[in-house]
């Protein structure tokens, strides 16, 4: 009779004791090396995790079940990093500049994933990565979209490698054009993909390219709400298995209630700290999930393409920001 009930409960606790580990890890090493995100090498060691001939199938299952409820709950806990009275200082012109190169970024990404011949699923999630805020939108954008495990991953090794280059890009070509240092930090903010290659292309120009640049790259977040739900709504007339996603996921309008908690100035700075190093947490063992989930092979063989992909969607980005700001900035 015991072993009706110890059996059934083993897989998750080796799935939790894994995922666990990975999370752990992943968050030590995003500590010691900022530029790198935690989420990225969450997926990373999920890949290399899943790769493992001791982790039974049965455990895989049982990680991704642990793990989607992580990703829900972490998405919610990203409203609290929303503070929309400071993003509604930047302007009217700015925040212009910044609905349109995400718009344009999404939707030119999707049309050139068409061309490349790129799947949908894995076009959907660099759109949105490129587009908003890196591993965290494609790890919100996964849960209402169709796709594969590999595009998940894909997309954030994508976001990883061009994010890096625009480190280093952005102050360089910046100087070249002779942009001041708030025009800079202003084109880090609006066309980087994480939040830290944000700060890391922004520093260079000194402490106040990175406070606009913050702030601007928070007001691309902002935007990643309506874009999941708009996304949700369009997928229902492409539903997987049978089942229709909500109209609109539970976990944005989670995600909406906590940027208006936050936009209150009533949660105390030490609960904010803790939120974040929680959101984090959350994110990366959802991703460590979604990497135990991929296989190498189907990983490799979209790899051309996707580069491309990635490539062209930088430079989009990066152009539309230069030109809108300009144009409104």
């Amino acid at each position: 009779m015991s072993k009706t009930h110890v059996r059934p409960t083993k897989p998750y606790l080796t799935a939790l004791t894994i995922t666990g580990a990975g999370v752990a890890a992943a968050y030590l090493v995003g500590t010691a090396v900022p530029v790198v995100s935690a989420l990225t090498i969450a997926v990373v060691l999920g890949v290399l995790a899943g790769s493992l001939p001791s982790v039974s199938e049965e455990t895989r299952k049982a990680i991704s079940g642990v793990t989607k409820k992580l990703l829900r709950a972490g998405v919610v806990l990203l409203g609290l990093q929303l503070s929309l009275p400071s993003v509604l200082a930047l302007g009217p012109g700015t925040l212009l500049a910044v609905v349109l190169t995400v718009g344009i970024t999404f939707l030119g990404t999707i049309g050139l994933g068409r061309l490349l011949g790129v799947p949908r699923g894995l076009a959907m999630l660099v759109a949105t990565g490129f587009s908003i805020c890196g591993a965290s939108a494609i790890a919100a954008m996964e849960g209402v979209v169709k796709r594969e495990d590999s595009d998940v991953a894909t997309a954030v090794a994508l976001v990883t490698f061009y994010g890096g280059l625009a480190i280093a890009a952005v102050p360089l070509i910046g100087g070249w054009l002779r942009l001041d240092a708030v025009r800079i930090g202003e084109w880090a903010g609006l066309s980087v993909h994480e939040v830290a290659q944000v700060v890391a292309a922004a520093t260079p120009a000194g402490g106040a390219a990175i406070a606009v640049a913050i702030v601007i790259k928070l007001s691309r977040v902002v935007l990643l709400a309506p874009m999941v739900a708009a996304v949700g709504v369009a997928e229902r007339h492409r539903p997987a298995d049978g089942k229709r996603p909500p109209l609109v996921p539970l976990f944005v309008l989670g995600f909406l209630a906590m940027a208006a908690v936050r936009s209150t100035g009533i949660v105390p700075g030490v609960a904010l700290d803790v939120a974040k190093v929680a959101c984090t947490l959350l994110l990366a063992g959802a991703l460590f999930g979604l990497g135990c989930a991929v296989r190498i092979g189907t990983l490799v063989r979209t790899g051309g393409r996707a580069l491309v992909l990635g490539l062209l969607s930088t430079l989009l980005v990066g152009t539309t920001a230069l030109v809108t700001l300009a144009a409104l900035g």
